[in-house]
C-alpha cells in the first residue's frame, strides 16, 4: 500500500492573481466578468442580486478576501478554515486555485443558491449546461450507434476489436473536456462538438499513454474504477459512453462517478445533472440513443454504477489533503479517471512546476492507479521533455491555455518500500 502523503518532490509555490500576463490574471480580468454577465443575462433574479452581481463584476480586483454570510450552506465551518490564512487579502494576491473557488462560492452566496429548498435551488448556470447537451445531440447521435455496434463486435477485452474501441474511447473522452464553458462562457452551446469525434487527432496529443490504460485494463479482474467527473454536457455523454462501455462488456464490475454537490466552474457536473442527461437520453428520437440510456438506467438500478457527491469536491484543496474518508474510498478501487483541467491543478498542485518535473514523483501521494484526461486550459504541466516545450512554444504561443492540446497521463500504483 502507497503510504505518501505529499509529493515526492518540494512542492513549488502557488500561482497567484497577480503575476502579469498570466493567464490567472486573464480570467479574473476577462473570464470571470464575463461569467458574472452571463449568470446575469441567463437568469431572472431580483434587482438587489443583480446589482451585487455586478458590483462584484465591476471591482474584482479591489476585492477582500472576507468571511462567508450564514447562508445555509453546509460548508460554512470548512470555508472558515479554508479563509483563515487569506483574509482580507485582495483578490489579485491571493493563489489562483483558492480564489477561483471562492469566487464560485461567493456567487452562490449572492444568488441565494443555498437558502431555497433541495427541489427549489436555481443553478446559475443550468441553461448554459442544458444549451451544450441539446447542440451536441447530433455527435451523441452518432457516437451511440457506433457505440452500440462496438458493444455486440468486441465482448471479450483481449479482442483486439475491443481494445481499438477502449482506445477510441479514451480519445473521444478526451476531447470532449473541450466543451468546458468556464472558459468561454458566451458561447455555451456553440462548440463545434463534431470536432470531438472519435477521431484519434494524436498529433495533438503531447502526453499519450492511452495504450498503457488499455493494456491496464485488459489486464486481470478490475473489480472497481472510480471516475472524478469535470463537465456536464457533451463531456459527460463521453464519460458514460466510456462507463457503459466497461460495464456492458464486464471489463469491470462497478463504477463510481463523483460529481460536485453544487454548482462551480460553470459546467462541472453535479448528481442532478446526470440524471436529466439520462432522461433527455431516454425520451430521443433514436432507438439506440434510448437504448444507451436504459443500459445506464440498468446499471443504476442494480449498483453497478453509483453517483455520489462529496464537499472536498467543491473545496479549494488539493488532492494531497483528500479527506481519510475519500483516501480509504479510492484505495480500494483499481483505476481511478480524473477528469479535466481543474481536476488536473488540483492533483499535481496550482504551482510553478517545472514543465518536465517527473509526473510520479508528484501524483505518488494518490492511494491507488490513476489516468488523469485533459485538454489543457492552464498553464501547469509536468512531464514534458525540453525539447518538447521548446517546438511547442515555437508552434503556439497559447498552446498552453487555449484548449488545442491535450494529454493522457497513466501512474500505476507501485508497493510502498522504506529507501
Amino acid at each position: 500500500m502507497n503510504q505518501l502523503l505529499r509529493p515526492k518532490l518540494t512542492i513549488p509555490p502557488q500561482l497567484s492573481v497577480s503575476e502579469s500576463g498570466s493567464f490567472a490574471r486573464y480570467t479574473f480580468t476577462h473570464r470571470v466578468p464575463a461569467i458574472i454577465h452571463q449568470v446575469i443575462a441567463e437568469n431572472n433574479y431580483d434587482d438587489s442580486i443583480v446589482n451585487q452581481l455586478e458590483a462584484l463584476a465591476q471591482n474584482l480586483l479591489q476585492e477582500q478576501v472576507c468571511s462567508l454570510d450564514n447562508d445555509g450552506g453546509t460548508d460554512l465551518a470548512a470555508w472558515t478554515e479554508y479563509i483563515a490564512p487569506h483574509k482580507a487579502k485582495y483578490w489579485l494576491d491571493a493563489p489562483f486555485y483558492f480564489i477561483e473557488s471562492y469566487f464560485y462560492r461567493r456567487l452562490l452566496q449572492i444568488t441565494a443558491y443555498f437558502s431555497l429548498k433541495p427541489e427549489q435551488k436555481i443553478d446559475p448556470f443550468e441553461l448554459q449546461k442544458r444549451l451544450d447537451l441539446v447542440k451536441s445531440m447530433k455527435l451523441v447521435r452518432l457516437e451511440v450507434q457506433q457505440h452500440r455496434q462496438s458493444l455486440s463486435d468486441s465482448a471479450d477485452k483481449q479482442d483486439p476489436s475491443w481494445q481499438q474501441t477502449l482506445m477510441n474511447l479514451l480519445y473521444l473522452n478526451l476531447w470532449g473536456n473541450r466543451a468546458d464553458l468556464s472558459l468561454k462562457p458566451t458561447r455555451a452551446g456553440d462548440f463545434n462538438h463534431e470536432q470531438m469525434s472519435t477521431q484519434p487527432q494524436t498529433e495533438s496529443i503531447i502526453l499519450n499513454d492511452a495504450a498503457q490504460v488499455v493494456n491496464y485494463l485488459s489486464q486481470g479482474n478490475q473489480q472497481r474504477i472510480d471516475f472524478i467527473v469535470d463537465n456536464a454536457g457533451w463531456e459527460l455523454i463521453s464519460d458514460l459512453l466510456l462507463v457503459d462501455f466497461l460495464l456492458a462488456s464486464n471489463a469491470v464490475n462497478v463504477v463510481h462517478l463523483h460529481l460536485k454537490g453544487h454548482p462551480i466552474f460553470v459546467s462541472d457536473a453535479m448528481i442532478k445533472d446526470v440524471e436529466e442527461t439520462i432522461d433527455l437520453l431516454a425520451k430521443d428520437q433514436e432507438t439506440a440513443v434510448r437504448e444507451f440510456a436504459t443500459s445506464l438506467q440498468n446499471h443504476l438500478a442494480s449498483g453497478r454504477l453509483i453517483l455520489q457527491d462529496h464537499p472536498f469536491w467543491t473545496s479549494p484543496l488539493f488532492f494531497w489533503s483528500i479527506p481519510q474518508e475519500l483516501r480509504s474510498h479510492f484505495a480500494q478501487s483499481s483505476l481511478v479517471f480524473i477528469k479535466g483541467d481543474a481536476n488536473y491543478r488540483r492533483l499535481v498542485g496550482d504551482c510553478h512546476w517545472a514543465k518536465t518535473a517527473v509526473f510520479s514523483d508528484i501524483c505518488c501521494y494518490f492511494p491507488t492507479s490513476l489516468v488523469t484526461l485533459r485538454t489543457l486550459k492552464s498553464e501547469v504541466i509536468v512531464g514534458l521533455e525540453e525539447n518538447q516545450i521548446k517546438q511547442l512554444d515555437c508552434e503556439d504561443s497559447q498552446w498552453l491555455t487555449n484548449g488545442t492540446k491535450g494529454l493522457i497521463q497513466f501512474w500505476e500504483i507501485q508497493p510502498f518500500s522504506v529507501e
